[in-house]
């Protein structure tokens, strides 16, 4: 008998999944090149990004409830548009679901190497990468219960902060007041400066879509789902809105940094010293580790939903474990590719990432049309409103921000793209036949349909 997937997920583990996957103290990475690139606009910054990300989770949402099952982007443009242009989008999404967990192990290794500068960042990143892999096997409720407990932490150690900074501008630190405009609107600043900077801060949303890998592992998918996509990315939004705000009350002088790429450190240390800078580093090492836990388990899924019906090997990638109900294989695969971390750099990684993504959330919102406007004829001024003009909005967005990606991210992703094009030619026979398609039986039921 064919091994299915159990559904057990409800709505708050999704919501912990995806802010895992998210890592709510992804907001201090990017503080300080963006503080500097907007001149103190960070928090209108996110502001922008967020109302961006919103328009892409609208999309999600109205495709999940249409095709609730693994694969993500992959498996919406392939219904909706086209299966060789949905191969193409499943093969750029790859670049994110596998670089990601990469890029999350590789920052905790620079992270603990820099705190324990006598072991060296490949230990770290391979013990990092063996204990994330041993967790996914054994299921996706051993990955819950775990970020659920480390999702907890990152959030106190991001109050805490926000308590340290309030603090602070009570006693007289920075601009000694906890109300001013300047964090979103600086009159000396260009609205141009506020969009590159908002380009830079929308990455920090990147995950807020990935629960939908989690579909058939889900009570009630086209209802939970969409939920959870929106509550992920307007939670993160406000959280990392918040956090901008009152870094930059607390520590105005952003011209002032040492180092911009570690600016948030330098802020902690002005108004929390040794203490909270330990907590601190513990909090940004957590973040890496749940991310990590939650980008591997996603990975995993999305080559399971390619391999199932033979985009990839069947027998490898379209296994699952009788009793673990996990994608055993995949997680091994993620955990070899991880590896990868020893060999490469952070910049060239997260490259791939940005490249993917975006290629991704564009295709999505042009799914949306596809299927609802133009296949299911949702035609008049409703349908016209939220099929056509949402979706293109949030396509627009998506499409501006790609094309201010760097060079060596368009080179990167532009390579990767000619390689699976070269990969479709042959196994489709130089585009004489049809990519094999997800066909999933049941997959409008409620329940039932992927237990055992």
């Amino acid at each position: 008998m064919q091994t299915h997937f159990k559904r057990t997920l409800t709505l708050l583990p999704l919501i912990i999944l995806g802010l895992a996957y998210m890592a709510p103290m992804a907001v201090f990475s990017p503080y300080g090149i963006v503080a500097q690139m907007t001149n103190g606009m960070v928090a209108g910054a996110y502001v922008t990004a967020l109302i961006m990300i919103l328009f892409t989770a609208y999309s999600y949402g109205k495709m999940v409830k249409a095709f609730p099952s693994s694969g993500s982007a992959y498996t919406y443009t392939t219904r909706a548009i086209n299966p060789h242009l949905g191969f193409l989008v499943g093969w750029s999404v790859l670049m994110d679901y596998l670089f990601l967990p990469m890029l999350n192990n590789m920052a905790a290794g620079i992270f603990l190497s820099a705190a324990f500068p006598e072991i060296p960042i490949w230990a770290w990143v391979l013990l990092f990468t063996v204990i994330v892999t041993i967790i996914n096997i054994f299921g996706i409720q051993v990955n819950v219960k775990l970020n659920g407990l480390l999702l907890i932490f990152q959030t106190l150690v991001t109050l805490l902060f926000l308590i340290f900074a309030i603090r602070g501008i009570h006693n007289g630190m920075g601009m000694a007041t906890l109300f001013s405009t300047l964090p979103f609107y600086n009159p000396d600043a260009s609205f141009s400066a506020l969009f590159a900077g908002a380009s830079v801060v929308c990455l920090s949303f990147l995950g807020f879509d990935a629960v939908t890998t989690l579909s058939e592992e889900t009570l009630e998918p086209t209802k939970n789902v969409p939920k959870a996509i929106f509550f992920i990315a307007l939670i993160g939004g406000v959280l990392f809105i918040a956090v901008a705000y009152f870094a930059q009350l607390v520590y105005p002088e952003y011209k002032s940094f040492t180092v911009a790429d570690s600016a948030s450190f330098e802020i902690v240390q002005a108004i929390g010293g040794t203490l909270l800078s330990a907590i601190f580093t513990a909090g940004i090492i957590t973040s890496t580790f749940a991310a990590s836990l939650s980008s591997h388990a996603t990975a995993a899924r999305l080559l399971y939903a390619m391999g199932r019906e033979g985009v990839l090997m069947r027998s490898l990638f379209g296994y699952l474990h009788p009793r673990w109900k996990t994608p055993v294989f995949n997680v091994l695969v993620i955990g070899v590719f991880c590896l990868l971390a020893l060999f490469l750099e952070f910049a060239t990684a997260a490259s791939f990432i940005n490249f993917g993504a975006l290629v991704a959330f564009t295709f999505v919102n042009l799914s949306v049309i596809a299927h609802y406007y133009v296949s299911g004829r949702e035609r008049g001024a409703r349908g016209a409103f939220l099929f056509v003009l949402l979706p293109i909005v949030g396509a627009c967005f998506n499409i501006w921000i790609w094309a201010s990606l760097d060079r060596h991210a368009m080179l990167l992703g532009c390579s990767w793209i000619a390689i699976g094009l070269i990969y479709l030619a042959i196994l489709t026979r130089f585009f004489r036949q049809k990519p094999p398609q997800l066909y999933l039986e049941e997959v409008e039921r409620q329940s039932g349909a992927f237990s055992e």
